[in-house]
């Protein structure tokens, strides 16, 4: 039987690299989705029906009861707030790291290991434990910065990055005390010690960051709930939790990396630092007079759009939380039948995770052919006629071209000022995410057009 468990176990990872090839197009993304479904199907099946498994009661009450929960939440969540379900999620992944491994280190069953087996087995659940517990509360900070009820001013504290540092160097030194000397009183009061500092650790290196960079600390935590789960499977002798845990640690911190070379950011200063401030005080820069905002009707931006040859809509998280991205596809085809030609561009960073913008397009139907990314179209900017800025605020933003001493100074941005003319869709001149005033707001081919961006868009489309 154990066989026939282990070809399944195969399966379902060759399963879980197509679907993560799969989701690397737009084309391909819903097929990946099938595949990464097949793929956790087969691999839960294959291990209830393992000998490992002695109480089968148990193990379907909890199944039952996670599957329910986890099906009515996917129902229930709006897209606004999938990057809080998906740090949510992460931190799951943390505690079954730190319970398992915590499990693994008080069963009997351990204590008759000796030798290099016995070394191995305690290195696995201290790293378990301790990858676990940083992914677990940052994950929960995360969420809490999100969901707007922990501030995004990242936390600057004395000497923050030589905490870090002692942190590990401590952790560390009780691995090696704890390997070498097994099950004992003062093993085990380092391994609650280790725990605490973990989970100290794990606050303070999200806390550190700021709002900004939320969309990169998302996808890193992506990658350390990976780590805990292959450091678990190493733990329990799980083939399949070892391959599925490398797979998302890897895929993770790759694109960790992109969206740090996406915003001219070191990967180390992201994960160790932050920039950014929630607004309550005045970055570098600011308080500078940047002139006065000039104010336009949906039925003038109809009129301008009507004899637009081609127009560029940059989306951003305030089109999520407007559910406009409807009313735009409804904008385009509008467009398009006049002629127009009508293309997307989406910042590496755009909204609070990363993909959010494509998914929301992707949501209303829109054609994957012009959805483009900033690399693609920054370049096309000055030859357009017309920019729509839905939503978007620190990813068009021209300080961070033009002023060094602004906090996202060196960000790659969509140039979108070069254009013939520039449409912003905001509620208000309200700083974005990372706490940064816009001069795009103030330049003079520039007009905002107040209010709810789904109301705005359907008041264009009737005007168009």
């Amino acid at each position: 039987m154990d066989g026939v468990v282990y070809m399944a176990y195969m399966l379902a990872a060759v399963f879980f690299i197509l679907s993560l090839k799969g989701l690397s197009s737009h084309e391909t993304a819903k097929g990946g989705n099938y595949y990464g479904i097949a793929g956790m199907a087969i691999a839960v099946l294959a291990t209830m029906a393992s000998s490992a498994v002695t109480s089968y009661v148990m193990l379907i009450v909890a199944v039952g009861v996670g599957g329910y929960i986890g099906a009515q939440k996917a129902k229930a969540v709006e897209m606004t707030e999938m990057p809080q379900l998906v740090a949510l999620l992460h931190s799951f992944v943390g505690l079954a790291a730190v319970l398992i491994s915590w499990a693994g280190y008080i069963d009997d069953s351990s204590h008759a290991l000796v030798g290099a087996e016995l070394t191995i087995h305690l290195v696995e659940i201290y790293l378990g434990i301790f990858i676990g517990a940083i992914t677990l509360t940052g994950s929960l900070l995360a969420w809490g910065k999100l969901n707007g009820q922990i501030s995004g001013k990242p936390l600057m504290l004395p000497f923050r990055h030589g905490l870090n540092a002692a942190a590990l160097v401590i952790c560390f030194w009780m691995m090696t005390y704890f390997a070498g000397n097994p099950h004992t009183g003062l093993s085990t009061f380092m391994l609650v010690v280790m725990t605490l500092i973990a989970l100290a650790l794990g606050v303070h290196l999200v806390a550190a960051i700021g709002g900004a960079d939320m969309p990169v600390v998302v996808s890193m935590l992506n990658s350390y709930s990976g780590w805990a789960a292959a450091a678990t499977g190493f733990m329990l002798g799980n083939d399949l939790l070892i391959v599925v845990g490398a797979l998302v640690g890897s895929s993770g911190a790759i694109l960790s990396y992109i969206m740090c070379q996406g915003m001219n950011r070191s990967f180390i200063s992201v994960i160790m630092g932050g920039f950014g401030t929630d607004g309550s005080s005045p970055a570098a820069g600011e308080g500078v007079e940047q002139g006065e905002a000039v104010e336009v009707s949906a039925t003038d931006v109809a009129d301008d759009l009507a004899n637009a040859k081609s127009v560029i809509i940059v989306p951003g998280y305030g089109m999520a939380v407007a559910h406009a991205q409807g009313a735009v596809k409804e904008l385009v085809e509008n467009l398009q039948k006049k002629g127009c030609n009508v293309r997307f561009g989406i910042h590496p960073v755009a909204g609070r995770l990363p993909g959010h913008m494509n998914v929301l397009l992707a949501e209303a139907d829109v054609p994957y052919d012009i959805v483009l990314e900033m690399d693609e179209l920054n370049d096309d900017f000055a030859d357009t006629d017309m920019v729509l800025v839905i939503g978007a605020n620190d990813t068009v933003n021209p300080d961070a071209l033009e002023r060094p001493d602004s906090p996202i100074a060196g960000m790659p941005v969509l140039r979108v000022w070069e254009a013939g003319q520039v449409i912003v869709l905001k509620r208000s001149l309200a700083s974005g995410y990372a706490g940064v005033e816009n001069p795009l707001f103030f330049k003079d081919n520039t007009r905002m057009l107040f209010g709810d961006a789904k109301e705005s868009v359907q008041q264009v489309v009737k005007g168009l």
